[in-house]
């Protein structure tokens, strides 16, 4: 699904993946579930590119359904997956987290559960290597991606800023679908280990001038970044 000229989505607002196109290659935002695979090589077909065209994977965090096939891409195909310091024992199954649930709503579950079960999320492949980053780092890849530590959702949750794809990747530190619920419009995520701190973490993105704030749930959003926090604020006011 092409959302803008070096901008383009895999999966669905249930759980995406997001792909930066350049002249350079490609870099993956986030690696969704296993199952999900095909629609990689779709996607990349339509472009006239291949899995060899991907330069590295960004996690926007490590929680299961973000780690997907990043290890099939690093084991296979040595691509580099890169993910925040703090969150690296996580993306390797070292840590396991049990995350408090909050409000649930039947359809909203009922929704999730199934489409990852079609999508080989009930399964989580673990990484095995990473490569740490920082906050603050910009990465030797398509779309000079810049990292920005949000702490909260996890300890190690990040937004990748790309001007070139005009858009702020932004995992669960926020969603547009909420994967229990199935509520759509900007609100918190849930499954956050602070919300207190990821909901001061917004503040990091708020001033950026993107038209695109992209989520790991939910739908694209394209009414820019202070937008969607004032939404959130407002939602939790």
């Amino acid at each position: 699904m092409k959302l803008g000229p070096q901008l383009h989505r895999i999966g669905s607002d249930i759980v995406a993946v997001y792909l930066i196109v350049t002249d350079e290659g490609v870099t993956l935002i986030d690696a969704g579930l296993s199952g999900q695979w095909p629609e990689l090589i779709s996607e990349l077909t339509s472009l006239g590119l291949s899995v060899a065209d991907i330069r590295g994977v960004i996690l926007t965090h490590g929680d299961s359904d973000h780690l997907g096939f990043a290890e099939r891409l690093r084991r296979d195909h040595q691509v580099p997956i890169f993910v925040h310091a703090a969150d690296a024992a996580r993306a390797r199954g070292e840590i396991k987290t049990k995350p408090t649930w909050g409000k649930v709503k039947l359809g909203g579950i009922t929704s999730f559960f199934w489409y990852a079960s079609r999508k080989g999320g009930l399964k989580t492949t673990y990484l095995t290597e990473v490569n740490t980053i920082e906050d603050g780092q910009v990465l030797d890849l398509p779309g000079a991606p810049r990292i920005i530590g949000l702490p909260g959702h996890s300890p190690g949750s990040i937004a990748i800023h790309s001007a070139a794809a005009d858009a702020v990747f932004v995992g669960d530190a926020l969603t547009t679908r909420h994967v229990l619920t199935g509520e759509n419009g900007p609100q918190p995520a849930p499954f956050t280990d602070d919300p207190a701190q990821a909901a001061a973490s917004l503040a990091k993105i708020a001033e950026l001038d993107v038209t695109w704030v992209l989520p790991g749930h939910g739908t694209p959003w394209n009414q820019g970044a202070g937008e969607i926090v004032r939404r959130i604020e407002s939602h939790r006011s």
